[in-house]
């Protein structure tokens, strides 16, 4: 009788062994965003490193001989091939914050940090298609 009472709960246990492999486990909790959404949720939401990188990507073309930083003639230079409305030296030189005469990445994104700061108006974190309307860095639709 006790082997038979053994025999039963070794079956018991197999089946419900085998029954737990069968089924597949709970899906781990998803992790939470380090940024939350914005209320548009929108594709077009910009971070802070997001605006200065496409920023900078368009800025260092002016980087004609490849050294990584602008000079003030080709700041010049690229201004005029852009058609830019102002002085040309007086934008250098509030970009150039250490007055050295040229303009380097860091110096770029400190730039661009500023300018993130005074469109984000609701200080999020993320710039909304409402906190760009007609600036250069609004998205296009497509992207």
């Amino acid at each position: 009788m006790i082997s038979r009472s053994i025999s039963v709960v070794a079956l018991s246990l197999q089946t419900v062994a085998a029954f737990a492999q069968a089924t597949t486990p709970p899906a781990p909790p998803t992790a939470t965003p380090l940024v939350a959404p914005s209320a548009s949720g929108t594709r077009s939401d910009i971070t802070l490193a997001k605006f200065q990188k496409r920023r900078e990507k368009a800025i260092m073309a002016a980087d004609t001989d490849g050294d990584g930083k602008i000079s003030l003639q080709e700041w010049e230079a690229f201004q005029a091939k852009r058609n830019a409305k102002g002085d040309a030296a007086k934008s250098f030189g509030r970009i150039d914050s250490n007055h050295d005469g040229f303009i380097d990445r860091a110096e770029l994104d400190a730039f661009f940090a500023k300018r993130f700061a005074r469109l984000d108006k609701n200080a999020d974190g993320i710039l909304t298609a409402d906190e760009l309307p007609g600036h250069k860095t609004a998205p296009k639709p497509e992207q």
